[in-house]
């Protein structure tokens, strides 16, 4: 969201609204929650659990069949009395593999389809909600919750949903078989396995409860501080940061491993008592099946059958303890995922599409702005305009920038300078409605932006972020992103209009080039010349860039500056350039210089200082002066 693919939109999904079954699920358990995006088609999950029944009693009657035929063949009997048994065991020792691939097959089918309409539903839900929530969360652990924290919650299908099912049956078969041969070793069979599902899983679910909150909040910071680190790895070693970068990584991975033993010893005492509850139920079997046999209600064949047959019946139980476990790591990645997706729900009980003009009643008229007379005059009824009036923007309440006033629109240009932190960013991601402002007002078309809907907001205001996603495909898919009917050769004159035909020409395959992960096989100029390109092709008839020529030489980065906003007036497009370049200013029609005063704390919010054209600042504000007496300086 944070960069111009916003403008495309996200599609309209073919399954349930999200956002509707999170409200009304509020207060549910987050796995289950979770488990209702992942849009599981309970028949492929029955089917998984049958096929996985139906290997694991092949498992089961392997075992019981194997036990008679050895029982049998003790005593000597014709050897055609016993070709059935042969036939079965082989019959059995196939269908059980064959059962296991179809049920793996089966339930990773389920998995991964919900896994895909999970982050489809992620995705959606992140894209039509409030903007801050994701703004707001670091990119490493927003990547943990979209990737490895959706692929836990789907993996509760395979490895306890489906694993637990497929317990059930089999067990309750087992019993059913036992008890056909001997009641009460049934009885003692039943008891046992009860054992070995319900304790083992009951302590295994106990010890999970206290680590994989530790284990969820390890993982997700192991991936941020990696991710951060392998980005930022040139800064971090400049700043001399890296070796503390280093460090807290070492940290996070003995918390992971600490973790990861701390399991480990939930996960042996739970084969202990699977190990001791087999052991239970053979000798109970030996102990109920020899009195049988000495009674005549059992003969020797049948008790090998009773006392062998657990052997195979536990491999069902065995795994209980494990779903338990992924059970609680499910839901801790369920609930990381809904924190994030209920901060970004908008208010259902006022649906984004209502606009609410009498807010916009109390609002500022733009008229009333102290601003220069280059902003003031915008009528309310001029169309594709947002005004920002005496607005405080920042992030979770608390302003990093206060008394703005902005007015964009078609054919106005406007550029924003000051500082690096000083706020520029966060200025215009609340100008382009992806930000809630803090205090003041923030209209698009004379009406509170807010209650538009995202996807009608995109159409009219472009945001293009300083790190804009740049993707694994090719350069023209890559600029597509901000039209998906952008031709060839559109593609290339709007490259050669950002200077990059001399190396557009140099590409193997011309636009049908693929560019690296991230456009790692391009410079920082060139990727941000790319993303010039992808704004300029863009419909929306307002445009706010942030320090498009970052990573640019002085004489480059100026003449893209002034191409960028030249191109946008000829076309009748408003744009807000957020920039450390001074010297190409005196193309757009007024500069906002934002900071903070001389006498504020360093922890103050940043304001407007200053506001006019480039000439007139030039000639009045003595620190505007300086900065760009600095800057020409160092060229």
């Amino acid at each position: 969201m944070s960069d111009l693919d916003q403008s495309a939109g996200p599609s309209s999904p073919t399954h349930e609204d999200p956002r509707r079954s999170m409200a009304a699920t509020i207060g549910a358990d987050p796995l289950w929650r979770a488990v209702r995006l992942l849009d599981v088609s309970w028949g492929r999950a029955a089917k998984a659990i049958g096929l996985g029944s139906l290997a694991l009693a092949s498992s089961v009657g392997l075992a019981a069949v194997a036990a008679w035929l050895i029982a049998r063949a003790s005593q000597m009997p014709p050897v055609l009395q016993l070709s059935m048994a042969t036939v079965a065991v082989r019959a059995f020792g196939i269908s059980r593999g064959v059962f296991r691939y179809l049920e793996r097959l089966a339930s990773h089918d389920v998995a991964l389809r919900g896994m895909a309409s999970l982050r489809a539903n992620v995705y959606t839900s992140l894209a039509s909600g409030r903007t801050a929530a994701v703004a707001g969360v670091r990119r490493g652990d927003l990547l943990a919750r979209v990737g490895a924290d959706v692929d836990s919650v789907g993996d509760v299908v395979v490895r306890a949903i489906i694993p637990a099912g497929v317990a059930i049956v089999v067990s309750g078969g087992s019993v059913i078989l036992v008890g056909a041969f001997l009641p009460s070793a049934g009885l003692a069979l039943l008891a046992c396995l009860v054992l070995a599902g319900v304790l083992g899983p009951w302590l295994s679910a106990r010890a999970a409860r206290r680590t994989e909150e530790r284990g969820a909040a390890a993982r997700a910071e192991m991936t941020s501080t990696v991710l951060e680190t392998l980005e930022g790895a040139g800064p971090l070693t400049v700043s001399g940061r890296l070796a503390q970068r280093m460090d807290a990584l070492r940290r996070t991975d003995r918390e992971l491993a600490a973790v990861t033993d701390s399991g480990a010893r939930t996960s042996g005492t739970a084969a202990a008592i699977n190990n001791a509850a087999i052991g239970l139920a053979v000798l109970a079997a030996l102990l109920l099946g020899i009195p049988a046999v000495a009674a005549g209600t059992l003969t020797p064949v049948e008790l090998a059958v009773v006392v062998l047959t657990p052997l195979a019946v536990f491999e069902a139980a065995g795994v209980l303890p494990g779903a338990a476990v992924q059970m609680h790591r499910s839901r801790q990645a369920a609930r990381r995922i809904l924190e994030l997706l209920d901060a970004a729900a908008p208010d259902v009980s006022e649906p984004s599409s209502t606009r609410d003009h009498a807010a916009s009643d109390t609002m500022a008229s733009p008229g009333d702005l102290s601003e220069p007379p280059s902003t003031r005059g915008l009528a309310p009824s001029d169309r594709s305009a947002v005004v920002v009036t005496r607005a405080a923007c920042g992030w979770n309440g608390r302003a990093a920038v206060t008394g703005v006033d902005l007015a964009v629109r078609p054919g106005r240009s406007v550029a924003v300078v000051g500082p690096s932190g000083v706020g520029k960013t966060t200025l215009l991601m609340t100008t382009a409605g992806l930000v809630p402002q803090v205090a003041g007002h923030v209209s698009l078309d004379d009406a509170p932006i807010t209650t538009f809907p995202p996807d009608d907001v995109a159409r009219q205001v472009v945001f293009v972020a300083e790190d804009g996603h740049v993707f694994d495909t090719t350069v023209l898919e890559n600029l597509r992103v901000a039209r998906g009917d952008v031709t060839p050769d559109e593609a290339t004159a709007a490259l050669a209009d950002v200077g990059l035909g001399e190396w557009l020409s140099g590409l193997p395959d011309g636009v049908e080039t693929t560019l690296g992960p991230d456009a790692t096989t391009i410079s920082g100029g060139e990727r941000r010349r790319l993303l010039v390109a992808r704004a300029l092709l863009a419909p929306a008839p307002l445009l706010l860039v942030d320090e498009p020529a970052e990573h640019l030489d002085p004489a480059t980065a100026d003449e893209l500056l002034t191409h960028l906003v030249e191109t946008s007036r000829t076309g009748g497009r408003g744009i807000v350039v957020a920039t450390h370049r001074l010297s190409a200013l005196a193309a757009v029609d007024e500069v906002l210089l934002l900071g903070r005063p001389a006498d504020a704390s360093p922890d103050a919010p940043a304001t407007v200082l200053a506001r006019g054209t480039h000439a007139e600042l030039l000639a009045h504000d003595e620190g505007y002066r300086w900065a760009l007496a600095q800057e020409t300086a160092s060229v």
